[in-house]
């Protein structure tokens, strides 16, 4: 599709949009996300430019420079349409946190890092709590074989018993009909 502009009788500008060929038929990646963040980061590009082509005809603005100021403020407006209908098909969700650090002038980048630095911390939790439960079931396996030792030998082969069951199962389901292993998506 080819794009060009035209100037109506009291300086608006009306789109006109035509057919690049009759035979061509056009895709669209409506559902591709990326595809559209790209087209809403096209069009803020777009914003950005007319507004600063604005303050340059607002900035030395005299009676001959109304057609080209009302040219502009329309450019912008139709821009700004244009944005919002592309931006209804991105889905992206920034965290207030995030908003409220550019609003004092922070970069984002310490929030990513306070993330991280936050899991690292819960996780290093998590695997301390993991490594003393552990050795709690370690220590208790010892002192129950020596008070217990026939009931401990019973129930390690009852866990073998168990887990090798497990494993089995495990197998049988990743297994397709045909006897082929399903490969596990690499992520």
């Amino acid at each position: 599709m080819e794009s060009s502009q035209t100037t109506g009788g009291n300086g608006t500008l009306n789109p006109q949009t035509t057919d690049a060929s009759p035979g061509t038929s056009t895709t669209s990646s409506s559902d591709d996300p990326k595809q559209n963040l790209n087209q809403v980061i096209n069009s803020i590009q777009k914003t950005l430019g007319t507004i600063h082509q604005l303050y340059l005809t607002v900035s030395s603005f005299n009676v001959s420079s109304q057609l080209p100021l009302l040219q502009r403020l329309n450019a912008l407006v139709m821009e700004m349409d244009n944005m919002a209908k592309l931006s209804e098909k991105c889905n992206i969700q920034i965290p207030m946190e995030v908003l409220n650090l550019i609003d004092d002038g922070k970069n984002p980048d310490e929030f990513t890092r306070d993330v991280l630095n936050s899991c690292i911390a819960k996780n290093q939790i998590t695997k301390g709590k993991t490594d003393a439960f552990k050795a709690l079931r370690k220590h208790l396996l010892e002192e129950l074989e020596q008070a217990f030792p026939d009931e401990v030998e019973d129930y390690r082969e009852i866990r073998a018993a168990s887990a090798a069951e497990t494993m089995r199962l495990a197998q049988a389901q990743s297994m397709l009909p045909n006897g082929d292993v399903k490969l596990k998506p690499e992520m």
